[in-house]
């Protein structure tokens, strides 16, 4: 039986080619989750360019986006990932920082 920290995280980074955006985003989100989720996550990249039909399914609009298909519900942030914490917040990783 799983507990709370050790639930399984799979992430899906969609991406036009490498691009500055596309990698730097990449590079983000995989530092984030060595440091959040070590050992419980799992990250595919999808490259539009070689695979366009792959975007329909999960509604891209916009790259890179990131998906979280797991845990539920699933949730995106798009751009390149840089604002940690609401890219740790956005996917639920980490709490909301209380109001001040």
């Amino acid at each position: 039986m799983e507990n709370d920290n050790e639930q399984r995280w799979e992430l899906r980074l969609y991406v036009a080619g490498q691009t500055p955006k596309s990698v730097l985003a990449l590079t983000n989100i995989t530092r984030y989750c060595q440091e959040n989720l070590e050992g419980r996550y799992s990250i595919e990249v999808i490259d539009l360019l070689k695979t366009p039909q792959l975007a329909e399914g999960d509604q891209i609009v916009a790259i890179p986006t990131l998906i979280r298909k797991v845990p539920v519900p699933i949730r995106k942030i798009i751009g390149d990932l840089s604002d940690e914490e609401k890219v740790l917040v956005g996917l639920n990783i980490r709490p909301l920082p209380p109001k001040k």
